[in-house]
């Protein structure tokens, strides 16, 4: 009976313990932590999206059990804004499906296409739940690398030559969380023509879709002729209407992914409240002026950051998309690790950051800045890592260890 269950066992030790930890214990101490280290938008939801959700919960109509598929409406929302965003047309009953977040639907669709022992192609480093949402359905887990280009697509290649058995499903998240990379149409291209002729599933997380901030737009993987046949595509309202804790988000594509992923889901829950449905189909069929605006909110945010880390003497890249800088740690650290290293910009410079290796042990020399505060305490943030770094640092900080609900 003191034996751990099997599926938890296959779950690491929670990487982020040590940071959250030590920055729950500042805050207690009452020290003012510039918390960069979760993706969380800071940014209130737009009004007129609040006001939708107000008006829909005042009719006594929408308290009843919803439909976890989503709503008509908001199905239809969804490929309204795929023609118009992509070009690429969808039918709302058979290639749409409402999740609770894109999260939960990367999970549950891991759940409903995997058995024991399939292996699965994720991006290393990449966000958590591609790799573990598979670990926990029995899959076992291939990394490959996270860079769109010929590097990724030769170890790919050399994956399907030398798994057994063959993979069964690839994921692929541009722009990315963490690194912030961008993929282009022809490298979607290429991906889509090996999945079709090695017959794959691709999973596509397009979480950041509207976060860009250089000539190169986003795409689609659903714009490649012929991918339907193998891919679905995960979007989420979260970052690009600021919605969070609304838990609202979609998979398209692949008839037969979205038809297994909706069968689950019948299982285990009846979708979103109602209301929230109403909200986020108002979202993507009303104006959308908000959007542009977060994305210049995200550019100012991230010009800032970038020179004020170039000023202290951290050269990090700027990234073309996301809510992320991909810094790597300064070579005087390196020997730290990228947990240590979080700590100890934590405890010196008062700002908290995610450790890279809770992306997979690739991205251990790195960490991940999140462009989720202010211009005024960004340059507060910048203040305390120049005075950190021009300071004699260079060794860890202990710590205690204590395990957080969440990250």
């Amino acid at each position: 009976m003191t034996e751990e269950f099997h599926r938890i066992r296959r779950l690491p030790p929670y990487v982020f313990a040590e940071v959250n930890s030590a920055k729950a214990k500042a805050r207690a101490a009452a020290e003012d932590i510039v918390d960069l280290g979760m993706g969380n938008p800071d940014s209130p939801t737009p009004p007129h999206i609040v006001a939708k959700l107000v008006e829909a919960v005042a009719d006594p109509r929408t308290h009843r059990y919803s439909a976890s598929k989503g709503i008509p409406g908001l199905r239809k929302a969804l490929a309204g804004y795929y023609a118009r965003r992509f070009n690429v047309k969808l039918d709302p009953e058979t290639e749409v499906v409402a999740t609770l977040g894109s999260k939960e639907g990367l999970a549950n669709l891991a759940a409903a296409i995997t058995s024991p022992g399939d292996t699965i192609l994720v991006p290393n480093p990449s966000y958590p739940i591609h790799q573990f949402g598979f670990v926990l359905a029995g899959a076992s887990v291939r990394s490959i690398p996270c860079t769109p280009d010929d590097e990724m697509l030769a170890a790919l290649d050399r994956a399907v030559r030398h798994s057994v058995p063959k993979p069964t499903a690839l994921i692929v998240n541009f722009p990315s969380n963490p690194t912030a990379m961008l993929a282009d149409l022809y490298f979607y291209r290429q991906i889509v023509d090996f999945a079709r002729k090695h017959e794959i599933f691709i999973l596509s997380d397009l979480a950041y879709s509207e976060i860009y901030f250089g000539t190169l737009v986003p795409p689609s993987i659903l714009e490649v002729p012929g991918a339907k046949d193998v891919a679905v595509e995960f979007t989420s309202m979260s970052k690009t209407y600021n919605m969070p804790g609304w838990r609202m988000g979609f998979a398209a594509g692949n008839p037969r992914l979205i038809s297994a992923l909706t069968r689950v889901k019948s299982y285990l829950d009846y979708g979103a409240f109602a209301p929230i449905q109403i909200a986020a189909a108002a979202a993507l069929n009303g104006p959308q002026d908000c959007v542009a605006e977060m994305r210049e909110l995200y550019r100012e945010r991230r010009d800032v950051m970038v020179k004020g880390l170039a000023s202290a003497g951290w050269k990090v890249p700027s990234p073309d998309g996301s809510m992320f800088l991909w810094a790597p740690i300064p070579d005087r650290f390196r020997h730290l690790g990228s947990v240590d290293f979080s700590k100890l910009l934590l405890a010196k410079a008062k700002v908290a950051v995610a450790p890279g290796i809770g992306f997979g042990e690739h991205g251990d020399g790195h960490v991940r800045i999140a462009l989720v505060e202010n211009s005024q305490r960004i340059r507060q943030a910048m203040r305390g890592i120049r005075s950190f770094l021009t300071a004699d640092n260079a060794g860890p900080v202990e710590v205690p260890i204590e395990t957080p609900d969440a990250a």
